[in-house]
Order: structure tokens, then sequence, then C-alpha cells
């Protein structure tokens, strides 16, 4: 029997204002699956740790992507107004994608903001693209290829 690793990433989690509206670019610009959805849960963990006033309506979902099972996740809190994200932004996903202009042009489609694309220079010298993406709820989405030798 193998022994489990101290630590293991399960996934990242945004918060978003209307789910429906932030599926539209999670599962049809950027190919994620929904393997689990939750409506309202009066008594969901999410309450306390997210600060969650007590009249919103949650909602939550996991997303998939081949071979990483439940790697990302949303919560809505619906039905309250949610304060504008703070910049300096605190966080993102990072996400390796083999058609970058197909995504941008999808995010481009939902009037989501995406930012100039950038030359990627990695740590051992390789050179690829570089785009960020803010959804509509202020979070952002950096996108990279990294084109394989003879792309």
């Amino acid at each position: 029997m193998s022994e489990k690793p101290p630590v293991r990433f399960q996934r990242g989690n945004f918060v978003v204002a209307d789910m429906d509206r932030a599926l539209t670019f999670y599962e049809g610009v950027l190919g994620f699956e929904v393997a689990f959805r939750l409506g309202d849960n009066p008594d969901s963990y999410s309450r306390p740790v997210f600060d969650i006033p007590e009249q919103a309506t949650l909602g939550f979902v996991t997303l998939s992507l081949p071979g990483q099972a439940r790697v990302m996740a949303l919560t809505e809190i619906a039905d309250v107004e949610l304060a504008p994200v703070p910049h300096p932004r605190r966080g993102a996903i990072v996400l390796e994608v083999q058609d970058p202009d197909a995504v941008m042009a999808g995010a481009g489609a939902l009037g989501l903001h995406v930012y100039e694309e950038e030359v990627l220079k990695t740590h051992d010298g390789r050179i690829g693209r570089e785009i960020g993406i803010v959804d509509f709820d202020d979070n952002l989405v950096v996108i990279y290829k990294i084109p394989d030798i003879g792309e």
C-alpha cells in the first residue's frame, strides 16, 4: 500500500455572482465539464469561511477536464451585492491550452477582457505565448501555450 503525501492539491475555487453566466466561459470557452452541482445549502461550510451573508443564496459546482477530475470549483453567491475584487488581484488560475486563439476569440465574444498577448519565457529557456483573461466576476485566468518542437 502506498503512503499518502502530506499534502495533495485538490482544486482551485472562484466566487461568482451568476453560475450559469460563469459557465458560458468555463464550460463553453475553456472546455471544463461540470462534474457535480449543488444548490443552496444554508448549513454550508462555505458560509463562514467565505464570510457569506445569511441572506445570500449559494450554488456550487466542481469542474473537470479530461484526465483531471474536479480540479476547479465555482461558488455562486447570489441575491446579495458582491464587493469588487480588490486590486492588485490576489489570485489566478493558470491553464495550458492547445488553441489560445480560440480561447481568446471565445472570451472576447462573451465580452470578457482579454489582455494583450505576451511572450512567455520559461525557467528552462522555452518560448511560448501567455494571455490574461478576466471573467465576468473579475477573476483572473492566465492561459499559455508553449509550442512543441516543430510546431
